[in-house]
C-alpha cells in the first residue's frame, strides 16, 4: 500500500507540474521571446478557468451555466476567450515598456480576477464553481489519474513542438530582434506593435489553457485558486529557474520548482501548530532562496537561451 500511495503521489505531482509547464511556456512567449514583462497571468488564468468551468459544469443556483458541454469544448473556449480578452488589453498596455507594462498588466489582471470574485452570477462569487467534470473520471482509480496525466503530457508535448517551431521560424527571429532592439527591428521594416500583440495574445491563450486544465483537474475554481502567488509568481519563477528564452527550460523549471513547492508543503506539514500561520511565508522564502541560488550560479537559468543557428546561403 505504501508503494501504491507513492505512485499516486508521483502521478499527481507530475500532473500539476505539467499543468504549470503550460503557464511557464506562455510566460516564455511573452518574456523569453519578446521581452514583454507581463505579470497579469492571474487574470488570464481566471478567464480560462471560469469560462471552461461554467461551460462544462452542471447547473447551479450560484452562477450561470449548466450547459454541460464536453470538456474539450470548454478547454478550447478557455483559450479563445483568453485570447479575445488579451487583444484589447494588449492594444492598451503594449504601448508601455518594462515596469510600466508590469504595473498595467497586473492592474488589469486584478480587475478580471476580482470581477469573478465579486460578481456572483458570473463566477459564483465566494462560492466559486464546483463539480467541474474531469476527463476520464469514469475510469477506476488509478487509471483515471494516469489517463489525465497522459492527456496533459500530450498537450505539453504538442505546445512544446509548436512553440519550438515558432522559435526557429522567421516569426521567432523577429520577436527576438524586437526584444533586443525595437528601433532596429522597426528600421528593418518590421511592424513591431503587431508582432508584440501577436506574442501577447498567444502567451495569454496558453495562460487561459493553464486555468482550464487546473480547473478540470481540481474540479473546483474559487477566488482563492486565482491568487497571484500561485498562478503568477510561481510560473515566473519556473521560467527564470529553467531559463528564459528556452522552451525546454520552461518545462524543466516547472518540474523543479513545483517539486520544491511540494516538498516544502510536506516538510512544513510536520511543524508545530503554532507555526501554521508562518508556513506560507516559509515556503515563499524557500522559493526565493532557490531563485537567488540559481541566479547567482546560472544567470541565464539552468538551461539558458541558445538562439538557433541560421544557415547561410
Amino acid at each position: 500500500m505504501e508503494i501504491y500511495g507513492l505512485f499516486l503521489f508521483a502521478v499527481g505531482f507530475l500532473t500539476m507540474a505539467m499543468i504549470y509547464a503550460v503557464a511557464s511556456l506562455g510566460v516564455n512567449i511573452n518574456w523569453g521571446f519578446t521581452g514583454l514583462f507581463n505579470v497579469g497571468v492571474a487574470g488570464f488564468f481566471a478567464v480560462g478557468a471560469y469560462s471552461s468551468a461554467v461551460l462544462t459544469a452542471p447547473e447551479s443556483v450560484h452562477h450561470i451555466g449548466g450547459f454541460g458541454l464536453p470538456v474539450p469544448v470548454g478547454i478550447l473556449a478557455a483559450m479563445v476567450l483568453a485570447a479575445l480578452v488579451a487583444w484589447p488589453v494588449g492594444k492598451i498596455c503594449l504601448r508601455l515598456r518594462s515596469d510600466y507594462l508590469a504595473i498595467a498588466t497586473i492592474g488589469i489582471a486584478e480587475i478580471l480576477r476580482l470581477t469573478f470574485r465579486n460578481y456572483q452570477p458570473l463566477g459564483g462569487g465566494p462560492f466559486g464553481v464546483n463539480n467541474i467534470p474531469r476527463p476520464f473520471e469514469s475510469l477506476p482509480t488509478p487509471w483515471d489519474q494516469i489517463a489525465f496525466l497522459l492527456l496533459v503530457v500530450a498537450i505539453v508535448g504538442v505546445i512544446l513542438f509548436l512553440v519550438q517551431r515558432a522559435w526557429t521560424a522567421p516569426w521567432g527571429r523577429v520577436l527576438r530582434a524586437i526584444r533586443e532592439n525595437e528601433d532596429a527591428a522597426e528600421a528593418a521594416g518590421k511592424d513591431v506593435e503587431k508582432f508584440r500583440l501577436q506574442a501577447f495574445i498567444l502567451g495569454s491563450a496558453l495562460m487561459g489553457l493553464f486555468g482550464a486544465l487546473m480547473a478540470h483537474y481540481v474540479k473546483i475554481i474559487s477566488p482563492e485558486g486565482t491568487e497571484p502567488l500561485l498562478v503568477t509568481f510561481l510560473p515566473w519563477v519556473m521560467l527564470i529557474v529553467g531559463g528564459a528564452g528556452n522552451n525546454r527550460g520552461a518545462v524543466v523549471g516547472a518540474i523543479l520548482v513545483w517539486g520544491l513547492w511540494t516538498m516544502t508543503e510536506l516538510l512544513t506539514g510536520r511543524l508545530p501548530d503554532d507555526w501554521a500561520l508562518r508556513v506560507g511565508y516559509l515556503r515563499i522564502f524557500l522559493i526565493g532562496l532557490l531563485l537567488q541560488v540559481v541566479l547567482q550560479k546560472f544567470p541565464g537559468g539552468l538551461l539558458p537561451e541558445r538562439p538557433p543557428t541560421v544557415p547561410r546561403d
